[in-house]
């Protein structure tokens, strides 16, 4: 099989962003950059990708898509929403996390990540860097955040993961970012990092 054919088979299989399958119409405005921060801090914890986005899901639907009403959200209204969707074991730690996270996201951003972007300076690094200062964003978040944002934001191009990368090696197709990056346009990058994260964690 030729890699052109591998990597559409790829793209029509599994190439559903999470941001997608979460609900969030990913744009380069306020509520769904935070929304996919959100999505990032559940995926942040050893649980399946598949409850991470149905707890994103309970949140969007409770009202909590901005930093403004996850603060005003009580703890246990955030807690109740991760309950409905079975997030359990860390439902309590995860909904003091999103509170402390928002309220950062306010203090510093005024609630919008694209100052995030412009304090980073074009720097990947340094914007990955900015993302682990939110509670539960570790390397592993700032990596989800970079695969999925990375449609939006040039500077993240290309941003394959360890995971992806490893998928990628399996199915023949070169291990490199930058060789993965060749094989689709821009605008599809998120959605072939994505197909190559499913096809590992599957």
């Amino acid at each position: 099989m030729s890699r052109a054919t591998t990597v559409r088979n790829l793209l029509d299989e599994h190439g559903r962003t999470y941001a997608e399958e979460a609900g969030i119409r990913l744009r380069d405005t306020p509520m769904p950059l935070y929304q996919l921060l959100t999505l990032c801090a559940l995926f942040s914890v050893p649980i399946k990708a598949g409850m991470a986005v149905s707890a994103a899901r309970e949140l969007f639907a409770a009202g909590l898509r901005t930093p403004h009403a996850m603060v005003e959200a009580s703890w246990q209204d955030r807690v109740d929403a991760l309950v409905r969707a079975h997030y359990r074991r860390y439902d309590e730690s995860t909904a003091t996390a999103l509170g402390e996270g928002a309220q950062l996201a306010l203090d510093r951003y005024h609630g919008d990540l694209r100052r995030l972007r412009e304090e980073a300076g074009g720097d990947p690094g340094k914007l990955r860097d900015l993302l682990t200062e939110f509670p539960r964003i570790g390397p592993v978040g700032a990596d989800i955040f970079s695969r999925e944002a990375q449609g939006l934001w040039p500077e993240l191009r290309p941003a394959f993961d360890q995971r992806a990368q490893d998928a990628a090696d399996g199915l023949g197709l070169p291990r490199a970012p930058e060789k993965l990056a060749g094989l689709v346009a821009d605008e599809d990058l998120p959605r072939l990092a994505a197909a190559l994260v499913r096809v590992g964690l599957g």
